[in-house]
């Protein structure tokens, strides 16, 4: 996969910091952490800088969307000592005391973490979590198939676009996106807005190609498919593999996410997870993980110094302006009966 070189500049202040946070080795060994993250979301050259640094092994492992996380945990038998979810979840793994406080004596780099993304509504008090990324979600389209601007939701359920659509293979975000296009509040509680956006989804699934996550890289690349929705940074590395490929935030109005760094209860090197954390924190490190993965840190410092390596095309896409963000809805985490009602009218949906 392609991906953005550092500027000189950009090297040089990773290097001078690692070699700053080298002489803090303690140099014995402290066992072995497991890390979930979503894939192609860091740089896997951070976790061996941390290795090296901390003298600490990371086993680290990809999941596909939040729900999968959540049940594996739920279920029992999968060691995880940093996990990496999005708000919502968050908020439900708080809500249903799957966390653990975190001890910020052992994260100054906290400090560094741009104060919009603090005290947000999936963790009020700054008890649990550490942002990481943030991004929006939006439409990626080839336009030597579409040879025309695309603006809107509405081209998702396009007969003119008949199997060659792909849609998000998760309840949560496909759902937001029938809502959005309809009208109402991505967080609804109204059964009747939800059960209108299934029967949209309903018939949107009869022109899809696939449901899908991770693979949209591919098919959307190669031309296997001609439209689908996914994270905003994403973009920028597909673009650079498939020129043809056009980005737009739809006009109806998006999702913006905020995925944390979290300890779940049941972590076995609850010390070790928070240094992790805050190494994932600093500055150099948050400006390797978005040179390789253009996600957007929430360290401010680093995306201060990334914003100023961009193109205007390129800040567009891994920045939010101000009128676009006026458009973007967090999600929240909903009440029992209606996940519930979700996760039901997801599986027919699915089966």
């Amino acid at each position: 996969m392609k991906k953005k070189i550092l500027s000189a500049v950009l090297l040089c202040t990773i290097l001078l910091a690692l070699l700053a946070g080298c002489a803090d080795s303690s140099g014995e060994p402290e066992d072995t952490i497991f890390v979930h993250n979503w894939g192609y979301f860091i740089d896997r050259d951070v976790l061996r800088i941390f290795e090296e640094e901390y003298g600490i092994r990371v086993n680290y492992q990809e999941f596909v969307n939040n729900e999968t996380l959540y049940s594996a945990l739920n279920l029992g038998g999968m060691r995880a000592d940093v996990i990496i979810p999005s708000d919502y979840m968050i908020a439900r793994m708080i809500d249903e005391d799957m966390l653990y406080e975190l001890n910020f004596d052992n994260i100054p780099n906290y400090a560094l973490i741009d104060p919009r993304f603090r005290g947000l509504d999936f963790d009020p008090d700054n008890r649990f979590s550490v942002a990481y990324k943030v991004g929006t979600v939006g439409l990626i389209y080839n336009s030597a198939m579409i040879p025309y601007e695309i603006t809107s939701w509405s081209a998702l359920f396009d007969e003119r676009f008949a199997g060659q659509i792909l849609m998000f293979d998760n309840p949560r975000d496909a759902f937001a996106i029938a809502l959005k296009y309809l009208g109402y509040d991505i967080n609804t509680t109204n059964e009747d807005e939800i059960y209108r956006a299934f029967e949209l989804l309903v018939e949107q699934r009869g022109i899809l190609q696939a449901y899908v996550m991770d693979q949209i890289f591919d098919k959307l690349e190669s031309g296997e498919a001609w439209i689908g929705p996914y994270y905003a940074p994403d973009f920028l590395t597909m673009h650079g593999n498939n020129p043809d490929l056009r980005f737009v935030r739809p006009v109806e109005g998006t999702n913006f996410f905020v995925d944390a760094m979290v300890i779940p209860r049941g972590a076995e090197n609850r010390t070790a997870a928070e240094k992790f954390i805050n190494f994932m924190s600093r500055t150099d490190i948050a400006l390797m993980n978005m040179s390789w993965s253009y996600y957007a840190s929430a360290n401010y410092e680093a995306a201060a110094i990334f914003a100023a390596e961009l193109s205007p095309m390129e800040r567009e896409v891994v920045f939010v302006g101000d009128e676009d963000y006026a458009k973007t809805e967090v999600f929240l985490h909903l009440p029992p009966h209606i996940l519930e009602l979700y996760d039901r009218l997801w599986v027919q949906l699915r089966g």
